[in-house]
């Protein structure tokens, strides 16, 4: 079985300025491309899990998300990394509309986008690290069984007392993996 570094996109990758669907709009973290550049040498494999429920309310398209995907992953395998696959949830469980408008077991804090790529790749979830920016990121991936979970947050987080790593610089995400 393999291991995965598990990311949000909004956040993690890019910077959230809100509903992020076009290039212009997106701005890569710093220490993006050196977390997952280290992570595919120790063989991880790298996977984006994100909510974007900005499909759902109508904001923009799938097919706007996932032209925006294919050029976010095209910025990394230009660095030389692979990102494996992005799952995406675009349900919202208010404001949703039509088909979009539900609670699916694929939005997190639910672990459906995690327990997707692990049947997909093949993965084991206790050797695989998860690195969001929201607290439902980390709930995502304690349910599913990731082993480490980190919070890469800037602002003041109790940082003892949980289950979870909290990172304020995504560099120093790199000794846990």
């Amino acid at each position: 079985m393999k291991q995965a570094l598990f990311l949000d996109r909004d956040g993690v990758i890019n910077e959230n300025y809100g509903y992020v669907y076009k290039k212009e709009k997106f701005t890569f973290i710093d220490g993006i491309f050196d977390l997952t550049k280290a992570a595919k040498k120790k063989g991880y494999k790298v996977i984006v899990v994100t909510n974007q429920s900005g499909i759902g309310r109508g904001y923009y398209s799938e097919e706007d998300f996932k032209l925006i995907s294919n050029w976010m992953c095209q910025k990394f395998l230009d660095k030389g990394i692979l990102i494996e696959k992005v799952f995406y949830s675009p349900f919202h469980p208010t404001e949703g509309i039509g088909k979009y408008l539900k609670d699916d077991f694929s939005r997190k804090p639910h672990p459906g986008m995690i327990i997707s790529a692990k049947n997909e790749f093949d993965l084991d979830l206790n050797n695989s690290v998860l690195i969001g920016d929201n607290i439902t990121d980390i709930q995502s991936g304690i349910s599913a069984g990731v082993r480490t979970n980190i919070l890469f947050s800037k602002d003041e987080v109790n940082k003892t007392d949980n289950n979870f790593i909290v990172v304020d610089n995504l560099k120093d995400s790199i000794k846990f993996l």
